[in-house]
């Protein structure tokens, strides 16, 4: 497999079984295990593919450590209580949010945070931003220990893998990944199975031609959150760009260079991502027990904790260029026509637990 690349081996793979899902495609494409985008390189920053909210201010991770300590002291402070953040990146946001927290006693360097990561090349960013810490790595969520959590994934849900469905004569149908052996190109044939029981009411009857998309590890997951919160306590923040309530579209992208790219060109060489639907993720929170808060927009929850405040006192002493690139922080993170409306907050909590920070007032 080692003189091969992913599109031979994802070629090799629909030759043989024929057409995968979009999500097998995009599974493949972002985490296998020699190809995988995720496990060969450092995607975040200006040299990468993309940047995340972290790595635009510190202003972004200092309020989620505000949060976290103050989630944590409503919580009671309880003495077992772990931090797990899915999909770490660099240990950014972590290590700035442990500073901000350090406020709260029951907050040092002694706190257990368990790291969901299956990066072999992130890993080592992570425990370099967070060599004071007491730090252990999972592959997946199910391997973390029996304590009340406080979970944190910024913009992780994203790119997990997504079925795409669409509507035609017959019904829903689920659009799949072929390969054209005559131009050697991948290309979107419809499944011949029945979809129609996979659809959300509020979009089963759009338009022909219409395309809805459906994350399945996505809910997965929350369910997981769910239940963990729901017999050991905790509380759940994520953040992720996206909508609040099921809709059609395609916004399946591949993102190179801080650019839009073709999805099939050399699959495992650029990153793939697609909106999140956040209400199916609200329904699963309390189908399994927990309470959901939101999802209200990133710029009204920053704004509501205080970043504004936080901005004000880093300008403090500042010179002119810092106190430059702190409002053009705060400006991408909060303002509507760049972070702060396309991004999105959900909090599940605890059923009965008093609503989170940032959702005091019902939104």
């Amino acid at each position: 497999m080692s003189n091969r690349n992913l599109a031979e081996y994802l070629a090799e793979l629909i030759g043989t079984g024929g057409p995968i899902s979009i999500s097998r495609y995009m599974a493949e494409a972002l985490g296998h295990p020699a190809f995988g985008y995720y496990m060969t390189r450092d995607p975040i920053g200006a040299a990468g593919d993309f940047i995340t909210a972290p790595e635009v201010s510190q202003l972004f991770g200092e309020m989620i450590g505000l949060w976290m300590a103050d989630a944590w002291q409503t919580m009671g402070a309880p003495e077992d209580a772990i931090i797990v953040e899915m999909g770490p990146g660099r240990g950014t946001l972590m290590a700035d949010a442990l500073r901000a927290a350090a406020t709260v006693p029951e907050i040092d360097a002694g706190t257990a945070v368990h790291l969901i990561e299956t990066s072999p090349v992130l890993r080592p960013k992570q425990a370099e931003a967070l060599s004071a810490q007491n730090v252990t790595w999972h592959d997946r969520l199910d391997t973390i220990p029996d304590n009340t959590a406080i979970f944190i994934a910024n913009e992780f849900i994203d790119a997990l893998p997504i079925r795409q469905f669409q509507r035609c004569l017959p019904g829903w149908r689920e659009r799949m990944v072929d390969w054209d052996h005559i131009s050697k190109t991948f290309r979107i044939v419809l499944g011949d199975t029945d979809s129609n029981d996979l659809i959300p009411d509020s979009v089963r009857n759009a338009p022909i031609d219409s395309i809805v998309e459906i994350c399945d590890p996505a809910r997965g997951i929350v369910a997981e959150i769910s239940q963990h919160i729901s017999r050991f306590g905790g509380i759940a923040l994520l953040i992720d760009y996206g909508y609040a309530a099921s809709r059609c579209g395609e916004t399946l992208q591949a993102v190179r260079d801080h650019k839009t790219a073709d999805i099939f060109e050399s699959p495992g060489n650029a990153d793939l991502c697609a909106h999140v639907d956040f209400a199916p993720l609200q329904a699963e929170a309390e189908s399994n027990g927990a309470a959901a808060h939101g999802p209200t927009t990133q710029g009204d929850f920053l704004n509501a904790l205080g970043i504004g405040l936080r901005a004000s006192q880093l300008i403090q002493g500042a010179t002119a260029e810092e106190e430059s690139e702190i409002n053009a922080g705060l400006a991408r993170l909060t303002e509507a026509d760049q972070m702060g409306s396309l991004f999105k907050v959900l909090v599940i909590s605890k059923a009965g637990a008093p609503a989170p920070p940032g959702f005091e007032v019902s939104t």
